[in-house]
């Protein structure tokens, strides 16, 4: 027997579709490793990004958003290393060699990459109380779980999909050259994500 109704699952999927697929930092460093280390090496990014962001949901259900009450500089001290870490990571996609045959030889990023960058993400602090706030704001232990359970087979689904395309659109840059380009261009969009975090 469900705990609610079929509407309100719906409509938690339907957040959790919106606020994975959509563009974002995650998703820009997920495309390039679907590019320079094909799809199933990515899916460890895949899911330690999810994961990160589900264990961030799930402790904000379970009351870790009243930090933020506490400790109001908090916000200020994520934001800043949600900064530092997309320029750091920008920085390493704008020096890479562009040598894609030498990358899809490595294992690529760590699930650890793709966790701690939701936890330096802001946005992914407001998008778990946002969510924890519209579907579980009565704090029911049952209704935090399903959310998080729910979100985490959407997320990784929609996250995925980042991947694939990334690991599609390496099929058709196999020189140095346009590599170097797609990386540019990705640590541009790092960098545009950095900026958009200073000036909200």
């Amino acid at each position: 027997m469900l705990a609610a109704p079929i509407s309100l699952y719906l409509s938690m999927a339907a957040f959790a579709l919106a606020a994975s697929i959509t563009p974002g930092p995650v998703n820009i460093l997920i495309l390039s490793s679907g590019v320079h280390y094909g799809f199933r090496p990515s899916l460890r990014l895949v899911f330690g990004a999810t994961s990160g962001f589900c264990l961030l949901l799930l402790l904000i259900g379970l009351g870790l958003h009243e930090l933020l009450v506490i400790f109001p500089n908090l916000t200020t001290i994520i934001q800043w290393a949600g900064v530092a870490f997309l320029l750091f990571m920008a920085f390493k996609l704008a020096t890479a060699s562009g040598e894609l045959g030498k990358s899809r030889a490595e294992k690529g990023p760590s699930m650890i990459t793709g966790a701690l960058l939701q936890w330096v993400n802001p946005k992914a602090w407001l998008a778990a109380v946002a969510g924890m706030g519209a579907y579980a704001a009565n704090g029911a232990p049952a209704l935090v779980w399903e959310f998080t359970v729910l979100y985490f087979a959407v997320c990784f689904a929609s996250v995925a999909c980042w991947a694939y395309a990334g690991a599609f659109l390496g099929r058709f840059l196999n020189d140095a050259a346009h590599i170097r380009l797609f990386n540019r261009i990705m640590a541009v969009l790092l960098i545009a994500s950095a900026a958009y975090l200073i000036v909200n």
